[in-house]
């Protein structure tokens, strides 16, 4: 089995988890304002791949842009990782490639604890991206427990690059936001996004 095997009832039965859905647990938080490149990155590309409608042309015009405007919103003390092998666990699933994941480590060159965030990007449907994400934040919670460097909760999300859906791990305890959040107010995604990193959401 691969994290792409797992659906949202195949996670939650195997790693036993409690989850609670939620309207707008993160609508609370602060927007941050995107910077002029990708403000400017997004009016020249999103609707050109929303009109190739691939999840290759979403994720790299529209998800890798606003993950390293995020990146440079810490001013690279994180690190950013896209298409990586993050193969954890063989024997309970958890292997596979990761769309783009985010570690609170600087190392760029290579994966180091503490991974915090994972997004997971699909073409059209929101929910084929959930169970795969939920597995994959499983794993970084043994990824970062085996190297000691473990945090009290991993996030995830699951996107098309014009719809956003976020989640949080704690535990077995599983939130996950049924609010959709779009690219037009990517203010509100980066903000969302910079809680996570920031360990506040």
């Amino acid at each position: 089995m691969a994290y792409s095997e797992f659906t949202l009832e195949i996670a939650q039965k195997t790693f036993q988890l409690n989850t609670v859905r939620s309207l707008g647990l993160f609508s609370e938080i602060e927007p941050v304002e995107p910077s002029t490149y990708l403000t400017m990155g997004l009016a020249r590309k999103a609707s050109l791949a929303t009109a190739i409608g691939t999840e290759k042309a979403r994720s790299e015009m529209i998800v890798a842009d606003v993950l390293v405007d995020l990146l440079a919103h810490f001013d690279y003390s994180i690190s950013l990782f896209s298409g990586i092998d993050f193969s954890v666990d063989a024997e309970k699933g958890l292997t596979g490639v990761c769309d783009f994941l985010v570690s609170l480590s600087p190392e760029q060159f290579y994966l180091d604890a503490p991974i915090i965030v994972l997004v997971e990007a699909k073409n059209l449907d929101l929910k084929l991206g959930i169970g795969q994400c939920v597995a994959e934040m499983i794993a970084a919670q043994h990824f970062n427990a085996e190297r000691g460097n473990d945090i009290p909760c991993i996030y995830g999300a699951s996107t098309t690059g014009v719809e956003w859906l976020f989640l949080k791990l704690q535990g077995k305890c599983l939130q996950l936001d049924v609010s959709t959040y779009t690219i037009e107010r990517c203010d509100r995604i980066l903000g969302i996004l910079s809680s996570m990193v920031a360990q506040k959401a």
